[in-house]
């Protein structure tokens, strides 16, 4: 199913001219980014100095072995964790001198989140999870989010069901709500970890193109962390760690090229003291 385009209009589409000024602007900035935990001979090297910039209005897939960084990687872009030493900028505002209290209403306004485990919660129906981030930011959008999740709803292939629990639903639909949840505040970026690991083949591609189809047509940006290289294929581009570093990159390729990518970057050596 492909979501239909929002009266929002993207920051830039291939082909078309984007707003003056915001086309310099990368959706997400990592510079000089380390993240160390514990001290001495313990220490835990997780990211060794990553420097990236994303585009807006892209899909970016992040692939590595067990140990390479990844998760670390998408936690310090996300603001859900700083780093020991660098900078990360979220459309152009820097986060890494934020309070934690700056941080958190950057996350409810300006980033949206898919995990694997869904994240809904079971006492609330399917609308109130979808509005729950308006909610949480308060303000006027708060009152004017019933038309929003609504539509939101219908675009994820939902309509009529905003009364039930998320307990009433398939694995696959909670997913789809969790896609609407991350989209309601019409976020700068959207975060993606495992989308969809707990879901099935069928169901897994009917979310990878929902968020595929959110980039398309809505102009979102995506960063989504997965093992899969059959997902990590539905992205622009494809992001190889390995050691707390960038090993390797690839524009969007097959899911053949990049199950072969994975394989020779897991054979090579891995330092010792990196996580995951």
């Amino acid at each position: 199913m492909r979501l239909r385009r929002s009266e929002r209009q993207p920051e830039h589409q291939p082909g078309h001219a984007a707003p003056a000024g915001r086309t310099s602007t990368p959706a997400v900035e990592l510079r000089a980014v380390h993240r160390r935990y514990g001290r001495g001979p313990a220490t835990v090297h997780a990211l060794r100095g990553i420097d990236l910039s994303l585009p807006r209005a892209g899909f970016t897939a992040v692939m590595g072995p067990s140990g390479s960084g990844k998760s670390t990687f998408l936690q310090c872009a996300a603001g859900l964790d700083l780093p020991t030493e660098g900078s990360v900028r979220l459309g152009g505002t820097e986060i890494t001198g934020m309070s934690e209290n700056e941080l958190t209403r950057l996350r409810r306004g300006r980033l949206g989140f898919v995990f694997q485990a869904f994240n809904l919660l079971p006492s609330l129906t399917v609308e109130q999870n979808v509005l729950l981030p308006l909610r949480l930011a308060g303000g006027r959008a708060a009152a004017q989010g019933q038309e929003r999740a609504a539509e939101l709803l219908a675009r994820v292939g939902l309509e009529g069901k905003g009364r039930r629990r998320p307990a009433e639903l398939s694995g696959g639909q909670q997913q789809r709500v969790a896609i609407a949840r991350a989209l309601v505040t019409r976020p700068d970026v959207i975060f993606a970890d495992e989308p969809t690991g707990a879901l099935d083949t069928a169901t897994a591609a009917e979310v990878l193109g929902l968020l595929r189809s959110a980039v398309d047509t809505l102009g979102a940006t995506v960063v989504m962390v997965t093992h899969d290289p059959a997902a990590a294929a539905r992205a622009d581009q494809v992001l190889f760690l390995a050691d707390g570093l960038i090993a390797d990159r690839l524009p969007r390729g097959s899911t053949a090229t990049i199950a072969a990518r994975m394989t020779a970057l897991t054979a090579g050596p891995v330092l010792a003291g990196a996580a995951a």
